[in-house]
């Protein structure tokens, strides 16, 4: 397929993105199914969307310079297509100038006319100009303005960092959000080790390495469609982020017991929990997305895992039946704005704001203590989020412990593997994606001890 097709697609897809609140990555997987693509073309088509998308913010900036109207007054498919032209020729070195520019205007005269296509001309050609002085916030006036534009994320997320991580940590944090995430396996522990699973992919030609803080993990570099990796449609592996993967061990199920994961779509923890129970015991699954829960019971089946019980149930409502029968652990893998997985969601910076923060946590207070009260005595609750904010992660646990006096916080460190015990904050879990290469993850692990 010809590489403007391939630009045509990326802007479609950037379009959803902004205006429907889509994820990137099932438009861009729904794209990549679709059409007929090459691997060059397809890798292609995935570095233009989530490129486009992690840099919008200093793209954007710029645009405002050189427009002679508001960015937001324009035209949403010209707006997503001069961003797509401009991610181009500022951050890539593949693709020359000259095709990036001729092949804007012609889209830009496909969708609007003659008048759309000299809009784009005019206002690339300007900047193209000005290519090495582009003109930046500087840093002595406006601190949170300037790293929002130099590192391309929301005002109000820096500022919010600035607080919480202060200003070098928030930088290295911002920097490591654009780059790409690692593709991470789980090596399906009922089924084989790492090492064997990491021989198959290396035999097959993968460059396939042991992740350095799970020991069940795997990273693999270039690796395509995860489905067509050797083993996947035999279950030896399960696709999941390396911060994902210790949160099992947080929990630390044993054979024959009674766990409970809530909003546990599409189940990569799920599955490891069954895997570290042996599949031995009552693994009850619920989540509020059927769709998402469709997604989970495939995986399970793929895994051959016997012990998973799958409900469609909103436990910000509570359990009923005998779903409400106390359970030995509870894994509350939260509901959040996902702002730790940066890296693999870009448009997440984009779709959230300050006003999610405050319903999400509101929303996590009232499950975390609704599910609590289903916990036996001496049992473990692991409260989980992908976020980075205070409001999502301390401030929930802070809360519940303020309320629940039966509860006591335990180190996170004690059940960690051995590899991960530096992931520490205070008794948190907290992974970080300058600090380890992850996606950012926060946990806290609860004992009822009345």
């Amino acid at each position: 397929m010809p590489l403007e097709k391939c630009r045509e697609l990326a802007v479609e897809i950037l379009l959803k993105v902004e205006k429907k609140n889509a994820y990137a990555d099932i438009l861009l997987d729904h794209s990549l199914k679709k059409a007929s693509l090459s691997s060059r073309d397809r890798a292609l088509l995935t570095q233009l969307v989530y490129g486009a998308l992690r840099w919008r913010g200093r793209i954007d900036w710029y645009l405002s310079q050189f427009l002679h109207r508001s960015l937001s007054g324009t035209n949403a498919y010209i707006r997503n297509l001069l961003r797509l032209t401009l991610y181009q020729l500022l951050f890539l070195d593949k693709v020359p100038d000259y095709a990036a520019v001729n092949e804007g205007v012609e889209l830009a005269k496909r969708h609007g006319g003659a008048k759309a296509g000299g809009l784009v001309n005019g206002v690339v050609r300007r900047i193209l100009r000005e290519k090495d002085k582009l003109p930046d916030p500087d840093p002595k006036d406006d601190a949170i303005l300037y790293l929002s534009v130099r590192w391309s994320h929301p005002d109000w997320l820096v500022k919010k960092w600035l607080g919480y991580f202060g200003r070098e940590e928030t930088e290295s944090l911002l920097k490591a959000n654009n780059q790409e995430s690692p593709l991470t396996l789980r090596a399906n522990r009922l089924k084989g080790d790492r090492e064997s699973l990491r021989e198959k992919l290396r035999a097959r030609g993968f460059n396939a390495v042991p992740a350095p803080w799970s020991p069940q993990g795997i990273q693999l570099k270039s690796a395509g469609a995860a489905d067509q990796l050797p083993g996947f449609q035999a279950g030896l592996f399960q696709v999941q982020g390396e911060a994902s993967q210790l949160i099992g061990y947080l929990v630390d199920p044993q054979p024959g017991e009674r766990v409970l994961d809530a909003c546990a779509a599409p189940g990569g923890k799920t599955t490891h929990l069954a895997e570290l129970m042996g599949d031995n015991g009552e693994l009850i699954v619920t989540d509020i997305s059927v769709r998402g829960l469709e997604k989970l019971k495939h995986n399970v089946q793929r895994l051959g895992l016997t012990s998973v019980r799958p409900f469609a149930v909103d436990v910000s409502r509570g359990l009923t039946g005998a779903l409400a029968l106390p359970y030995d652990r509870i894994l509350v893998d939260a509901p959040c704005s996902g702002l730790g997985t940066l890296r693999s969601h870009p448009e997440a910076k984009w779709q959230k704001d300050e006003w999610d923060i405050r319903r999400l946590s509101k929303l996590q207070k009232k499950i975390v203590r609704r599910l609590s009260s289903y916990l036996k005595p001496g049992g473990i609750l692991v409260y989980a989020t992908c976020t980075l904010t205070r409001e999502e992660n301390e401030g929930v646990v802070e809360d519940f412990l303020d309320h629940e006096k039966g509860f006591v916080l335990d180190n996170a460190r004690d059940t960690l593997p051995r590899e991960a015990k530096p992931m520490i904050s205070g008794k948190y879990f907290l992974a970080l994606p300058h600090k380890h290469n992850t996606d950012g993850f926060f946990a806290a692990r609860m004992r009822k001890v009345k």
